[in-house]
């Protein structure tokens, strides 16, 4: 079934000019592009016929690339009416004419929204699995101050900032967090559950593309935390303390 999939995307005659996609001479898609990167790169949105947003595409810059090939860019793409994403290669030259191609080979637009099965099949035929790529560039200080939270969730070590964490939401009683880097690199994803009175936590770090559980016991009781910061504000605290004595952060 999915060489058959294959083989009609493959036979669809696909044009692109001034924004509007063509499919076997008939109007498919509107793109929008947005210039970034000082034009090096190209963020585009994609709209049905009618005028409803369908697809959010980005260059996703925190993936390795080959470095035998400089020829494509990794991509996430967003499929807002179907709740899925996707990553997948876009020419490096042509960034605008290879995406509008990519889509209008797609398949999955039906009417006013995307198809879901087909949003699966298309994910599953031309999606991409790359590495992360981290690229650590620490900031330089006096790793013998101790680490502090500030209310715009910046990260300060001897006046200094070194990185910033971000909540990602709670689920079966656990809270979620990413730590990054100042550049901006996710280096690490967590969670835990206890709130401010946590004993442990697990840890991935892309650095080393390594998973565990790491304790951080404490008989403090803690009770009410400075929320401007963060509702689990002290957790969050060790949870820095050991990133940095690690040299993670």
């Amino acid at each position: 079934m999915l060489l058959i999939i294959s083989i009609n995307i493959s036979a669809q005659d696909v044009a692109y000019k001034k924004g509007l996609i063509q499919v076997d001479g008939k109007e498919y898609a509107k793109v929008e592009v947005k210039n970034e990167n000082f034009g090096l790169t190209k963020s585009f949105e994609v709209y049905t016929m009618s005028g409803k947003k369908i697809i959010i595409a980005a260059a996703a810059t925190e993936f390795e690339q080959d470095k035998t090939d400089n020829t494509y860019l990794f991509y996430r793409l967003t499929f807002l009416t179907s709740n899925q994403v996707g990553i997948f290669k876009v020419s490096s030259l042509g960034q605008e004419k290879s995406f509008a191609k990519l889509i209008g080979n797609s398949g999955i637009i039906e009417a006013d929204s995307t198809s879901d099965t087909r949003v699966r099949e298309f994910i599953a035929l031309k999606s991409a699995s790359p590495r992360i790529a981290v690229n650590y560039n620490m900031v330089s200080r006096n790793r013998g101050w101790p680490v502090k939270l500030q209310q715009d969730k910046n990260i300060e070590q001897d006046g200094k900032i070194i990185g910033s964490f971000k909540p990602t939401g709670s689920s079966n009683q656990l809270d979620h967090y990413e730590f990054l880097l100042l550049s901006g690199v996710v280096m690490a994803k967590l969670s835990f559950a206890g709130g401010n009175n946590a004993q442990n936590f697990e840890l991935f770090t892309a650095k080393d593309n390594f998973k565990r559980m790491v304790p951080i016991p404490t008989d403090q009781k803690i009770i009410l935390a400075d929320t401007s910061k963060d509702k689990n504000q002290f957790t969050l605290q060790r949870i820095a303390k050991w990133l940095v004595e690690n040299q993670y952060l």
